[in-house]
């Protein structure tokens, strides 16, 4: 065969190559056009409705098909190149589609399993703005985590290793993995507890009497929690550290305690009785405090200065803005009681006896004697 004729039938053969593949990219750009409408009808169809769990495949499905449709096109024109070259990187593509293939399922499963849960929590916030949504992400995060796991064995199974070995290997350096890894598995076990057990969920105030920790819970993840400070900087605690720590959760309380004390002046002793009496009327009337709780107003000690009372009682608001409000009504209504009966708030003072002058000149006759 002549040069020319060779030429003239590589030129061919290629050019019905070419033909080919740009059939096949055509056909899989028309099959991703129609999944785009396909999908775009059924979403709009059911986006009135409340069913979470469609929509959710609907939307977690838009890209992960998308791409499949284009893995396939892509791969399928590969196949049309290698059967006219025997050339060895083209032996890599089916392992490489396989692959390609488990990664997508992994993506749309993940991709899932997250709408669900983002929807899932919506409606029920809708429905219950103090809805606890903290098992909610445990299990989603969970699933995920899971589904990660299965794709990448899955994937190394393809590629022909030994899962079997790999997941003995595992077992024996687990051990020092897990030296070397053991706050990352502290606070895993940590959010695990924080899940299980909920002593905060997002969204709650939250303090510490052991560690600066003081504010309101933004985020629970598997390695740290996030707090938002009163100061509104962000404070990132490990999650093992609440394993060691109490914490005092300051949104599930039901009252605001009102404890102060208030003194009087002694030249006012007199009027003790009546004051004490009318503050604990006060309080017994006031429309945010918490009448099923404790209310005492009693005399409780002399001090150095004054005659101390003893207020005691529980505010209906437990909101900190609110609660700051309400006490101080109770405060400036309780020097009104006291300038009523024309008394004064004690404050502190020293109070000098001089003797008078007989007494002075026997104590001069006696120091110079």
């Amino acid at each position: 065969m002549s040069d020319n004729a060779y030429y003239s039938e590589l030129v061919s053969l290629v050019s019905n190559i070419w033909v080919q593949v740009l059939i096949v990219l055509v056909v899989t750009l028309i099959a991703s056009r129609i999944r785009h409408y396909i999908v775009g009808t059924v979403a709009k169809k059911i986006a009135s409705t409340d069913q979470v769990w469609s929509i959710s495949i609907v939307e977690a499905i838009r890209q992960p098909a998308a791409l499949l449709i284009w893995i396939a096109g892509v791969s399928f024109s590969i196949d049309i190149i290698r059967s006219e070259f025997e050339t060895p990187i083209f032996d890599a593509v089916p392992a490489l589609r396989s692959i390609a293939v488990i990664a997508t399922l992994t993506w749309f499963l993940t991709k899932l399993t997250s709408t669900y849960e983002r929807k899932f929590v919506a409606d029920q916030i809708a429905g219950n703005p103090q809805y606890d949504r903290t098992t909610v992400e445990f299990v989603s995060k969970l699933i995920r985590a899971s589904v990660i796991f299965m794709g990448i064995l899955v994937a190394m199974q393809t590629l022909g290793l030994n899962i079997a070995g790999i997941l003995a290997f595992g077992g024996v350096g687990g051990i020092a993995i897990g030296f070397a890894a053991r706050e990352m598995i502290a606070n895993y076990f940590g959010a695990v507890m924080i899940f299980l057990d909920k002593p905060f969920k997002v969204g709650e105030t939250i303090t510490s009497p052991e560690r600066e920790i003081e504010g309101t819970v933004l985020e629970i993840g598997w390695r740290q929690t996030v707090i938002e400070r009163f100061d509104t900087r962000r404070l990132y605690v490990p999650n093992a550290a609440f394993a060691s720590i109490s914490v005092r959760n300051h949104t599930r309380q039901r009252n605001r305690r009102i404890y102060e004390y208030v003194g009087i002046r002694y030249d006012d002793s007199a009027q003790l009785a009546s004051i004490v009496s009318d503050i604990n009327d006060m309080l017994q009337n006031h429309p945010e405090i918490d009448q099923s709780n404790s209310i005492m107003v009693n005399f409780d000690r002399f001090a150095a200065s004054s005659l101390d009372i003893f207020i005691y009682c529980f505010s209906k608001a437990t909101a900190w803005a609110e609660y700051q409000a309400v006490k101080q009504d109770v405060l400036v209504k309780t020097m009104g009681i006291i300038d009523k009966h024309g008394a004064e708030i004690a404050f502190p003072t020293t109070t000098f006896h001089f003797a008078d002058e007989a007494s002075l000149q026997a104590i001069t006759k006696k120091e110079s004697q």
